[in-house]
């Protein structure tokens, strides 16, 4: 058998190549289908057909992707710091000038710094002086929400 037809040598450049885009990319995407190619190595190796080492290829990726990924997300993303403009989600803003979507304009201080801002909700207008609550960014806007008062 030629070795451009053996399914060891196919299955093992596949494998090759999406270790090789896992490292260029580090997203956390091929590295599941990977392991599905390594196993279905294993198969061609052990002489199963063709349809049995793509079916074990496809099964065991999907399942690495669905049961290890999350865990593996969590694991690399735990020591990641937030940017800046993260870490004032959740934080309390004082509002300098009118904020009115309708009209496009407002702006925030928070933490000595002036923002562009607009409410989350629109038709609702936030006057200067009163504290609201950022609850997301949109591109250099600060999204914002009138402070509950209780």
């Amino acid at each position: 058998m030629d070795w451009m037809t053996n399914p060891v040598v196919i299955w093992l450049v596949i494998l090759v190549a999406l270790i090789v885009i896992e490292i260029f990319t580090l997203g956390l995407t091929t590295i599941w289908f990977a392991g599905g190619a390594l196993v279905a190595i294993v198969v061609a190796a052990l002489g199963g057909p063709v349809w049995l080492q793509v079916l074990v290829m496809i099964i065991v990726s999907a399942v690495l992707l669905f049961f290890t990924r999350p865990v593996a997300v969590k694991y690399f993303n735990r020591d990641r710091e937030r940017t800046n403009a993260e870490s004032l989600v959740g934080r309390q803003a004082i509002v300098l000038s009118e904020i009115n979507n309708l009209q496009g304009i407002g702006q925030v201080t928070v933490n000595g710094m002036e923002w562009t801002a607009r409410t989350i909700m629109d038709g609702q207008t936030i006057e200067p002086g009163e504290v609201v609550i950022i609850r997301g960014i949109n591109g250099v806007k600060l999204l914002v929400e009138r402070e509950e008062k209780l």
